[in-house]
């Protein structure tokens, strides 16, 4: 099958590799219909992930297919459409049983694309699979589901319900990427009382605008604290949310807030930051920090089929699955080129599901 193969810091390829086998009887094997880019891809071409090793197959958002079952498997059968979850859950171990599944010990976590072969592919292995795989309602959409594999999930766990939103809340998002307007979309299920989001791009605050905020600050042209302190009376926000993942956008939102507000660092870092401390501990501020644990998928795949969350308005590219290297490209000149999520639409294949339980050997 054909694959998009990390080879080390700033190299990728599209490549041809082994097709994926049921190695455990908890496995699945999911032909991949579509998936997508994430952020976090990114950093691992930059080096910032040193854990993921030359030649893994990247990505860990995606819908498939499911093509083989492992004879363990008791909640998906062969056919069946699924969401792929960008966590995985082994089920058994303590940080499972407090749905901690970011944390999971017992071999899941963030592995696709990371620890093992990952989604930006043909076909893909699924561990875990009765605790990792979500089955799609019938009415729903491909496009309606793929980014609550990951981008949503993100940014409401780790970033609005970790940031504890309340009604009437001021609401800062430092960062109005994927991540920062996916924070937007799920913090106004909350009513906060205003959302500013601050960015360095005039296209990206257009796209936050469009997704919800009421206010926009462009912190290259204008100065993002004066005008949180104007904002506020003085006193800053109650809620500062981190979506990029760099030391200055993290040292901003901890500037940004009030005392006894919280922080939230949703961005994922490979470089360290300051903490001032010695501007903070006066001030009761709340910092938490956090992996998604993609528990609330099925809550938002709810809100979804109901109407009131609509993540369709992420897609801003659709490309051939076969495309995904000058894909890559695109996602990482958003600023160019408006990006903020492209769908990798998989094709049409001659290879015929294995309906035999457990069919596959293991390896």
């Amino acid at each position: 099958m054909k694959a998009l193969v990390y080879h080390g810091p700033g190299q990728r390829g599209w490549d041809t590799v082994d097709d994926p086998t049921i190695i455990d009887q908890t496995d699945i094997v999911v032909k991949i219909d579509t998936s997508t880019i994430c952020g976090s891809d990114l950093h691992i071409l930059k080096g910032d992930v040193p854990e993921t090793t030359p030649g893994t197959v990247l990505g860990h958002e995606a819908v498939g297919t499911v093509q083989e079952i492992g004879s363990n498997v008791s909640t998906v059968a062969v056919g069946d459409r699924v969401l792929l979850s960008c966590i995985s859950s082994c089920g058994r171990c303590r940080f499972c049983k407090e749905a901690r599944y970011g944390q999971c010990l017992g071999g899941g976590g963030w592995i696709f694309g990371h620890l093992i072969n990952g989604l930006q592919a043909e076909y893909a292995r699924v561990p875990f699979a009765d605790n990792s795989v979500y089955k799609i309602p019938e009415e729903l959409s491909d496009e309606q589901v793929l980014f609550l594999a990951d981008i949503l999930p993100t940014a409401y766990e780790v970033g609005v319900l970790n940031g504890k939103v309340t009604p009437g809340d001021v609401v800062a998002i430092v960062g109005a990427g994927p991540i920062g307007l996916a924070a937007i979309l799920t913090a106004s299920l909350y009513t906060p009382g205003r959302i500013v989001a601050i960015d360095l791009a005039d296209g990206r605050l257009e796209s936050a605008r469009h997704f919800g905020a009421d206010v926009t600050i462009n912190n290259g042209s204008e100065d993002a604290l004066a005008e949180i302190m104007e904002l506020t009376d003085g006193l800053g926000v109650d809620v500062a949310l981190e979506a990029v993942g760099v030391p200055d956008t993290f040292e901003l939102a901890a500037d940004l807030i009030r005392p006894g507000g919280r922080v939230a660092n949703i961005g994922v870092h490979g470089h360290s930051a300051t903490l001032h401390l010695e501007k903070l501990w006066t001030r009761d501020v709340t910092i938490t920090t956090g992996l998604v644990d993609t528990r609330t998928i099925p809550q938002l795949m709810k809100l979804v089929a109901s109407g009131r969350l609509d993540p369709t308005v992420f897609a801003t590219h659709h490309v051939s699955l076969q495309d995904t290297m000058s894909a890559y490209d695109t996602f990482a000149d958003a600023a160019n080129t408006g990006a903020l999520k492209i769908v990798l639409q998989g094709g049409e294949s001659d290879r015929k599901p294995d309906v035999l339980v457990g069919a596959a050997s293991a390896s």
